[in-house]
């Protein structure tokens, strides 16, 4: 699906177009989402080289993601997607002229839809299409922010409920769950500190002062973040080792309880098998009182060493 993103006194309005259009001249933003084969030669029709299929999209080398050609910057971005508990990171394709800004995804990014909604709800002072790329940046550096401090909240839940025996499997879930949730987040800096220096060295791309400045300060935040991740997964090691050590402690007491058990039963048993035994000469075989004499025994040895246990301070 292709959307145009125009801009008319003062305002952004989207239209949706087929390939069988010209673009509009006023397009500010050209977003094309799951693009099909015949979309994608549609695009390379003004375009001085082929515009990237999926897999060109996906890689991972540098030279791959960050470019320059006549058609200006080419960006490739990964953005964070959270569903639920979980977090994908979702590539997006940015082709930055001069006149034009051209995104290419295939995944849903509710970032670039905030970012739209909100320029099409109120006017819009002049607006060019780097500034929109740096305004959908510094949101993403914004979220990516929040999911940090997110995950510094859950730790710190989970802290507490590490040593409660009841939510072991929710703790172990949980620490497991903002492990991944952390390595993409780390990821998506380390992705998008890369893009931005290389905006900064690229001498084709003129800034203003103010866009520099831009771009400067969310390498800053970019910078002072990368090491709360590197603490988080420290902190989660830290939890998974005393959730692992707990489990373990639970373990050995619930063996501990079956080794003193046996060990109590130990003298009734050796008692029952001693009277147990088939020979005749057994003196309170024939004696009266000689059941209850071996059930008495039997109790009394068993109270004798669950006493000493209990002296010895082991149970």
């Amino acid at each position: 699906m292709i959307t145009a993103y125009c801009y008319e006194h003062h305002q952004v309005t989207a239209t949706t177009i087929n390939i069988k259009e010209s673009l509009p001249e006023t397009a500010l933003w050209l977003d094309i989402y799951q693009p099909i084969e015949a979309e994608r030669l549609w695009l390379s029709s003004f375009s001085s080289a082929e515009v990237p299929d999926r897999e060109d999209r996906n890689e991972i080398e540098a030279s791959s993601r960050f470019y320059q050609n006549k058609d200006g910057l080419h960006v490739n971005s990964l953005f964070s997607q959270k569903s639920g508990q979980t977090l994908s990171s979702v590539n997006i394709y940015f082709n930055l002229r001069k006149q034009l800004l051209i995104t290419i995804r295939d995944d849903n990014e509710r970032l670039l839809d905030s970012l739209l909604t909100s320029l099409q709800k109120e006017p819009t002072p002049q607006i060019t299409p780097l500034q929109l790329f740096i305004q959908l940046f510094k949101m993403k550096v914004d979220h990516l922010a929040d999911l940090i401090e997110e995950i510094y909240s859950t730790l710190e839940n989970v802290g507490h409920e590490i040593f409660e025996k009841d939510h072991i499997d929710k703790v172990f879930k949980l620490i497991t769950n903002r492990e991944d949730t952390n390595g993409k987040i780390r990821l998506n800096l380390l992705d998008t500190q890369r893009a931005l220096n290389y905006i900064l060295r690229d001498n084709q791309i003129e800034l203003t002062n103010d866009e520099a400045k831009d771009i400067n300060n969310m390498l800053s935040d970019i910078a002072s973040l990368i090491p709360h991740t590197q603490f988080i997964f420290e902190k989660i090691n830290f939890l998974m080792d005393a959730a692992m050590g707990f489990t373990g402690l639970q373990q050995n007491k619930i063996s501990k309880i079956f080794s003193i058990t046996a060990i109590v039963f130990l003298p009734p048993t050796l008692i029952a098998s001693t009277y147990g035994m088939n020979f005749e000469n057994i003196p309170e075989v024939h004696w009266h009182y000689g059941y209850p004499w071996s059930i008495a025994l039997m109790f009394a040895s068993a109270a004798a060493t669950f006493g000493f246990f209990k002296l010895k301070r082991w149970l």
